[in-house]
């Protein structure tokens, strides 16, 4: 297993977190948890998709 797939294991495991994250907070009824976990979704996402494209053009995935 090469580093690229295991970074983006691990990129996938904070977004599973972050999405996690949601739930519990809609659970306790926090919209400051709610939006944070939105927010933490969606900056794991865009770096995620970016790295993907960098490990693209150099051939690694």
């Amino acid at each position: 297993m090469n580093r690229a797939k295991l970074v983006m294991g691990i990129y996938a495991l904070a977004a599973v977190l972050a999405m996690c994250a949601i739930g519990y907070s809609v659970a306790l009824g926090s919209w400051f948890g709610i939006l944070a976990g939105i927010v933490a979704t969606c900056v794991v996402f865009m770096t995620a998709f970016k790295m993907k494209r960098k490990f693209r053009e150099q051939g690694l995935l």
